[in-house]
């Protein structure tokens, strides 16, 4: 005969004591998972560092393999499509393809050695599905232009994000900084660190923002040459340098103990 267990009772709230226990853990561990996939980037010896580490800024954007796998294929197909346009007089058409093939299969490269080398592939691997989206893209329609549409959206995709991450008042990288300082969410309740991260959000929006309204129009008037030349500038360079500054602006915010102590 089995006695019957009585239910937990609800909190003032309606919520559960074990309820509240779980959502506690699953919050923890959702924030331990991001610490270390933040540290795994680079980001979170950066985010501390107290001086501006050079080999940490290069960590924290991929490392010289990483910047080269997000720079080179898109700079050989701008080379390989202006070599053959201006220079040996192909059609647009004609210099299409095999600007593209050098361009897919310099990304097909470096997610070999990735894998070869037992490196992490996962940039590697999402820069191949990009470059191949965008090449099959282009093919598609024939057009050279179009291998940069698909940027159009994902610089889209993350300004809406980081924008409707300020309006719930959850900033994205007030989150980010937030667990990568060891403060989780407790930055929400200091005013001060709460105003930092909705402006260092609006920073890091205005990054994708700025892409579209350069490189939009240059889509719009066919100016694919100048189109290639923003996309790699605004890409790694432009990151790095917005990076910088939040470095900056967080350590204000977030000042190491040996100056804090001072």
């Amino acid at each position: 005969m089995s006695t019957a267990q009585p239910e937990p009772r609800p909190g003032p709230d309606g919520e559960t004591a074990a309820g509240a226990a779980d959502a506690e853990a699953t919050s923890g561990e959702f924030a331990r998972q991001f610490a270390a996939a933040a540290e795994k980037s680079g980001l979170g010896a950066l985010a501390r560092d107290e001086k501006l580490s050079g080999r940490d800024l290069l960590r924290a954007v991929g490392g010289v393999r990483g910047v080269l796998e997000a720079l080179l294929p898109g700079l050989v197909f701008l080379v390989a499509y202006a070599t053959l346009t201006s220079i040996a007089g192909w059609s647009t058409q004609e210099a299409l393809v095999p600007a593209l093939g050098a361009s897919v299969g310099l990304a097909v490269v470096f997610t070999v050695v990735r894998i070869a080398t037992k490196g992490q592939p996962t940039q590697a691997i999402a820069g191949l599905i990009g470059v191949i989206a965008s090449a099959a893209l282009s093919l598609w329609s024939g057009d050279a232009r179009d291998n940069y549409v698909l940027g159009f959206y994902t610089n889209a995709a993350y300004a809406l994000a980081l924008l409707v991450s300020m309006l719930v008042r959850w900033p994205a990288i007030g989150v980010i900084v937030g667990f990568l300082m060891g403060d989780g969410t407790a930055w929400r309740a200091d005013r001060r660190k709460m105003r930092v991260a909705q402006f260092l959000t609006l920073v890091w929006i205005g990054l994708f923002v700025a892409r579209l309204l350069v490189q939009v129009p240059l889509y719009l008037v066919d100016n694919v040459a100048a189109l290639g030349v923003s996309r790699l500038l605004m890409g790694v360079p432009l990151y790095a340098l917005v990076l910088v500054f939040t470095w900056l602006v967080v350590r204000a915010v977030y000042p190491s103990p040996a100056r804090s102590a001072e």
